[in-house]
């Protein structure tokens, strides 16, 4: 944008609308009219004095283009970071032609540069932080390194928008790996109030999870700290576009433990539109009390050959049922119990939909 030096500006620009009157922050529902259910296709069109402009960072990943296409789809006005002009190119491959022509603007702001970001998010309604720091070319995917890095992104996100944002806040993208690496009590099931142990998590160099779990916690605490209204999303491993097709380069980071997470019932998979939803509904329902952590995820893997079936697809046969008889003692039909509850996202998805179901307007 002309005359902010600390926002560099890629390919794609509009000017920015001006911020609506405090007073329509909250969209009037009887002004909406949807053409189908929240989870199946999301149409609600806002009127363009309604429109507001949220801010995506990396939306040249497979989650934020969905994200950002889903959001275009609802009228929004967005604005896409990106961490280097290379990104672009990738970009493009995954948000088409007429969809590129509706972003409001694609930026170049650094997690690591809190000037940029500032630069970034000024005048957005929310941000949305699907930022990560994947390595697709690297071994693991994921470092220790990765892992302080993404931390300290997580906190420059957070000032940023504390500092420069329209309205404080910020729809962040975390992991289900932050709350099911805990040594004692494993039998408990998971649930928005679990926590990774972080000194477990090195112990055994499962690096994402560590990141996950130590850039979120920061994400809280400096949430508090600068009164920015912060929920998490927190999903199991992304598929694409269903059960057995993940990403390979998310992939193999996040079933680092595999085999650990199959045995105790806490190895889950999440459809990668479905997760760009809840992000959507999550938002949204923030106007009605939406807070805190939300673990989502539609599939627990609890049977071998489920299990088998995510190694086929990821072309990592053994991956997860390599020492079978450690691993599963079990019949190929048996199934493992699931340790995991998302009925926290359940209940918010259901008045979502509630919330969106198409009532026509009043005849003049």
């Amino acid at each position: 944008m002309a005359g902010d030096s600390n926002r560099e500006e890629v390919a794609v620009s509009k000017p920015l609308e001006p911020p609506p009157p405090a007073g329509m922050r909250k969209v009037e529902e009887g002004r909406r009219r949807c053409l189908g259910n929240s989870f199946k296709q999301a149409n609600c069109s806002l009127s363009a004095r309604e429109r507001r402009v949220v801010c995506v960072t990396s939306g040249n990943s497979y989650l934020g283009s969905l994200l950002v296409k889903k959001l275009l789809a609802r009228g929004y006005l967005v604005r896409v970071t990106l961490q280097n002009q290379e990104d672009f190119e990738d970009m493009k491959e995954l948000i088409k032609g007429e969809e590129m022509k509706l972003l409001e603007s694609v930026v170049v702001a650094k997690m690591g540069n809190l000037d940029s970001l500032c630069g970034a998010f000024r005048g957005c309604h929310a941000i949305f932080h699907t930022s990560s720091f994947i390595d697709p070319h690297g071994v693991s995917g994921y470092t220790e390194r990765m892992a302080f890095l993404e931390t300290e992104g997580a906190k420059n996100v957070i000032e940023a928008c504390a500092r420069s944002a329209y309205v404080k806040r910020c729809v962040f993208t975390s992991s289900l790996l932050a709350s099911i690496w805990y040594g004692n009590n494993s039998d408990r099931v998971v649930d928005e109030g679990c926590w990774s142990d972080e000194e477990l998590c090195r112990e055994n160099k499962l690096w994402l999870a560590l990141g996950k779990t130590t850039a979120e916690k920061a994400a809280w605490g400096k949430s508090r700290e600068l009164k920015v209204n912060l929920v998490t999303v927190c999903p199991g491993l992304l598929m694409a576009p269903s059960f057995p097709n993940a990403h390979t380069e998310t992939s193999l980071p996040y079933l680092k433990g595999g085999q650990v997470m199959l045995k105790r019932g806490i190895l889950a998979t999440e459809d990668s539109e479905k997760v760009a939803d809840i992000h959507i509904h999550v938002y949204e329902a923030m106007d009605y009390g939406a807070s805190g952590r939300y673990l989502c995820f539609d599939r627990v893997v609890r049977r071998l050959d489920e299990a088998i079936q995510l190694e086929n697809g990821l072309k990592m046969q053994g991956l997860l049922t390599g020492a079978r008889e450690e691993v599963l003692p079990l019949e190929e039909a048996d199934e493992i119990p699931s340790r995991l509850s998302n009925s926290k996202v359940a209940k918010l998805v259901s008045r979502a939909s509630q919330r969106l179901s198409c009532k026509p307007l009043p005849n003049p």
